[in-house]
Parts: C-alpha cells; sequence; structure tokens
C-alpha cells in the first residue's frame, strides 16, 4: 500500500515562510496526465526559469528570439549579445545587420514571404532571430506560424543546433506580437505555444515573468495540454 504520509518540502519552519500570500507572482503546475510519453512530441514550458542564466550556463545550443532593423537594445538579443562574452556582436550591429538584409531583400526579392530567420553565432550559442516585416512595428501570429517552420526546417536533422528554447513573444517591448492585422490584440499563451508547435517546434519555451503572476490559474509544464482541458471546455459551454 502506498503511504499516505505527507511529506515535507522543507526543512523547518520555511513552509510556512514561503506560502502562497507572501509571493503572489507565481503559478502553481498542474500534473500532466500522459503515462507514456512520446519522443519528440511536446514543447516544455519553463516556468520559473531564467532564460538569459540558462542560456549562459550552456544548456542550449539555440535561442530563437525577435530582431528588427530598427533599434534592438530592449530585445533579448541585446542581452545576450552583451553577456556572451565570445560574442563579437553588438546591439548596433545586430540592428545594422537586420537592416542591411532587409534592404537588400527589397531590391533582390521584394516578392518573397517574411519574416526571414537571421542567423547571429555567438561562438557559444546560435540565435535564429525572426525578422520584424519592413514597415511593421509587430508580428502577426501569421509571421509567428510562416517564422517557426523556418526555424524548425533549419532545427531538422541538425543535432549540433539542440537543445532549443525560444521566447514566448508575448509582453514584448521592442518587437510585439499582434493577433492580426485586424486586431493588434496579444493572443493567448495557448495560441502561441499552438502556433509554434502545429509549425513543427519541438523545444523549449520561457514564459514572460509577468505571466507567473496567476497564483489562482493552474498552468501545465508542457504542450500539447492532457485531452482532459478540451473535455472540460466542452462540457462548460
Amino acid at each position: 500500500m502506498p503511504s499516505t504520509k505527507k511529506v515535507d518540502l522543507y526543512d523547518g519552519h520555511a513552509a510556512d515562510l514561503l506560502s502562497p500570500s507572501s509571493y503572489p507572482d507565481r503559478v502553481s503546475l498542474l500534473p500532466v496526465d500522459d503515462t507514456s510519453p512520446t519522443p519528440g512530441d511536446r514543447v516544455r514550458i519553463m516556468w520559473g526559469q531564467d532564460l538569459l542564466s540558462d542560456v549562459l550556463d550552456g544548456r542550449y545550443r539555440t535561442v530563437v528570439c525577435s530582431v528588427n532593423d530598427e533599434d534592438n537594445a530592449h530585445g533579448l538579443i541585446a542581452q545576450l549579445v552583451s553577456l556572451v562574452t565570445a560574442s563579437q556582436w553588438s546591439s548596433n550591429s545586430v540592428t545594422s545587420y537586420a537592416k542591411m538584409f532587409h534592404d537588400s531583400v527589397n531590391i533582390h526579392a521584394a516578392s518573397d514571404r517574411e519574416p526571414y530567420i537571421l542567423k547571429y553565432d555567438l561562438d557559444s550559442v546560435l540565435v535564429l532571430a525572426l525578422l520584424r516585416p519592413k514597415n511593421q512595428d509587430y508580428f502577426t501570429l501569421t509571421d509567428m506560424a510562416r517564422g517557426f517552420s523556418t526555424v524548425s526546417k533549419m532545427l531538422q536533422g541538425r543535432p549540433d543546433r539542440r537543445p532549443v528554447c525560444s521566447v514566448s513573444f508575448l509582453g514584448a517591448k521592442s518587437n510585439r506580437l499582434a493577433i492580426d492585422n485586424d486586431s493588434q490584440s496579444e493572443p493567448s499563451f495557448e495560441t502561441v505555444l499552438k502556433t509554434m508547435y502545429t509549425a513543427g517546434f519541438r523545444g523549449d519555451v520561457y514564459p514572460a515573468p509577468q505571466m507567473w503572476g496567476h497564483p489562482d490559474v493552474g498552468v501545465f509544464p508542457s504542450y500539447p495540454f492532457p485531452a482532459g482541458l478540451d473535455r472540460m471546455r466542452a462540457g462548460s459551454s
């Protein structure tokens, strides 16, 4: 018979000190009900983890993020190039390269579909950056689907580019994500995960820190979510 004895999480009185009321910026993880997981068929959600620290610790070989041809000083890529000691890139050179690429495309391949994926080799890590469409201050879900389809092809058959992680593209300052050109509000995190997954991406995704502040809503550690969630939604409609 399994033991029903309560398992203490911490020594001493730490459990009382770490009560939910003391830390409102947290999420409650729910278990995944799949008892026979399929290798390489999920997107892992890195709740509570710090992307920059994990990249600097060498946990990833590739990072997926965004870039634009105007100003990237407030984007993740600027933080990466400044913190990776072997990198010869700077925030200004990242932006200059993006602008040069866009200018070249306008001359030689103006009819190609955006967004393009720019590669920034920081020596210890490769950055695959979705280039924000020209004359547009946001990405749409269609842009994301096209971009991650290309990213997935660039990762296919390349074990040297794995493990791979991505930002969620939500809550971004420089390159925000919109549902479409008509409805420029942000999509849900679930919609973002579905878009990435449908495009073939199978890596880790880091939620924006502001997404952690939902202690009253349970979250799952990976996508696709359990089938029981759709059954629950169908029953509530």
